[in-house]
């Protein structure tokens, strides 16, 4: 068995507004929406955006950990959102070889995007 792709999804009180962030501040395409549910495309990542599920309680997000994207040009990104987006942490290189930063998108899901040095 071979797993091809993974392709989160992401809940949210505010379908709206996530796919206004997703599509307008990170460049997706909104390729498929029905209610309560929309994917989300950029590239060769795919994201889906879905109202909470009916059999599981949902005040808040409770995903501990964060997405990370690998861009072809951090730095150019980085400039795109930096003076826009809610940064967790700007611009920097790491010691493991990476140059990366993180935003927060509008339900607060922590997005991280670094490409090797």
């Amino acid at each position: 068995m071979k797993l091809t792709r993974l392709a989160p999804i992401l809940w949210t009180k505010d379908l709206p507004a996530s796919i206004d962030f997703y599509c307008e501040m990170l460049g997706f395409a909104c390729v498929g929406r029905s209610e309560g549910w929309a994917c989300l495309q950029k590239d060769d990542v795919e994201l889906m955006l879905s109202l909470p599920n009916a059999h599981e309680p949902f005040d808040r997000i409770q995903f501990t950990g964060s997405f990370y994207f690998r861009p072809d040009d951090v730095q150019a990104l980085w400039k795109q959102l930096k003076d826009t987006a809610t940064i967790v942490y700007p611009l920097e290189d790491f010691d493991y070889g990476m140059r990366e930063f993180a935003i927060r998108d509008n339900n607060g899901y922590i997005l991280q995007f670094g490409q090797e040095i």
